[in-house]
């Protein structure tokens, strides 16, 4: 089999991304790995397809900041349209301390650059999402560039793009180690045999761990299990809603794509041990209707259509920050360990992987917070707005 300068393993959204932003710097020999037969058959092709700006640090910010500006323009960069949707994210707060949280992180967005983002109240929540059991609700935030997107589309504009750039991808392709010669990658193992190389970017999401434990490395990311129900409505629900999420339990629904009666919800268990299993859980049907049946009682009159309903996996870190840069192996690269957040920062960790690997630091935004090494310094950061 063929060598490549630069090897992506994973073909997932954010390996695709880091193809397109290599080979638009001029990378020329960037080879992608993917085990399945198609891309995006793992955490992307299950991801809800949010994205937005209210985050608590800066990092996370900043680099939802980027990224909703290059889905904004993502047909004039890569000539595919990614469908973004800018409905808005609604947090609602039930205790005074979840809405301090929110005036906080309000504030810190706004003064990174956020625009459209607000504290609502309870009777502004009201008015802007019917139906809404607002009887516990002390408030809110609401970010109004905050919104949706085809995370598949979003991967064939950066797979697509990247392959006219001159990147390959080998589909089918299952990588089973990572080879190094004195401290630095050589090759990787795989079921069509060695491919040598020089550098490597570990793009596995949650199944990176094993990998990464082959060159020697110790990578704290676990897999989390979150699934997904999608339910259809006799009646249409109201145009513009968004994504509300309830910070107090966790759960959280959106509209389905391209429909006025279907919806899809959802809520965390912080119970969820670390586990690869993706089969859905009929068990969860009931769990989220329960939640449902508090906050957003019309839910409860859907019928859930079992055939869209999905499992997928989060790739967590301890801090529920990504990974991103360099190790002490030279030339071993890592983006990973969004913990949910991979599809919706795939723009900004593609661009500054690129400019990691060809310049050596991402000048665009300083992402050194988010180095391996921070785990072992004790500099973890803190972020409490995932779901």
């Amino acid at each position: 089999m063929k060598n490549a300068e630069i090897i992506i393993i994973g073909g997932g959204v954010v390996g695709a991304s880091v193809a397109y932003h290599l080979t638009e710097s001029g990378a020329k020999d960037v080879l992608i790995l993917e085990r399945e037969n198609l891309l995006g058959k793992g955490s992307t092709g299950k991801a809800t397809g949010g994205v937005r700006a209210q985050f608590e640090t800066e990092i996370n910010i900043k680099m939802s900041l980027y990224s909703l500006d290059v889905f904004k323009h993502f047909k004039e960069l890569t000539g595919f349209d990614c469908d973004y949707e800018p409905r808005g994210y609604l947090f609602v707060a039930t205790d005074q301390a979840q809405l301090d949280f929110l005036k906080v992180s309000v504030e810190r967005q706004k003064s990174l650059g956020a625009e459209g983002v607000e504290i609502v109240d309870t009777q502004t929540i009201s008015r802007r999402i019917e139906n809404l059991n607002c009887a516990d609700i002390v408030g809110g935030s609401f970010g109004e560039r905050d919104g949706f997107i085809n995370p598949l589309g979003v991967l064939e504009g950066f797979a697509k793009k990247a392959q006219q750039n001159g990147a390959r991808i080998l589909n089918e392709t299952e990588v089973f180690s990572i080879e190094t010669r004195n401290g630095k990658v050589s090759a990787v193992a795989t079921n069509y045999g060695k491919i040598e190389c020089e550098k490597i970017v570990l793009c596995a999401g949650a199944w990176a761990r094993k990998l990464a434990r082959s060159a020697g490395i110790d990578l704290p990311v676990e897999p989390l299990k979150r699934q997904i129900v999608w339910a259809k409505s006799k009646t249409n629900f109201q145009n513009d809603l968004p994504m509300v999420i309830d910070l107090s339990t966790g759960f959280h629904f959106r509209p389905a794509k391209d429909s006025i009666n279907e919806i899809l919800f959802a809520c965390s268990d912080r119970n969820e041990t670390p586990n690869f299993s993706t089969d859905f859980e009929e068990s969860f049907i009931a769990e989220v209707y329960e939640k449902a049946k508090h906050r957003a009682p019309f839910l409860c009159e859907t019928k859930v259509v079992r055939s869209k309903c999905r499992a997928g996996l989060y790739e967590n870190t301890p801090d529920h920050h990504a990974i991103l840069g360099g190790c002490q192996i030279e030339n071993l690269y890592f983006a990973n360990g969004f913990s949910g957040h991979g599809v919706m920062h795939s723009p900004a960790t593609g661009r500054a992987l690129s400019e990691i690997m060809l310049g050596g630091k991402a000048e665009f935004l300083d992402v050194l917070c988010l180095s391996l090494d921070r785990f072992a310094k004790g500099e973890l950061l803190r972020e409490t707005a995932f779901i």
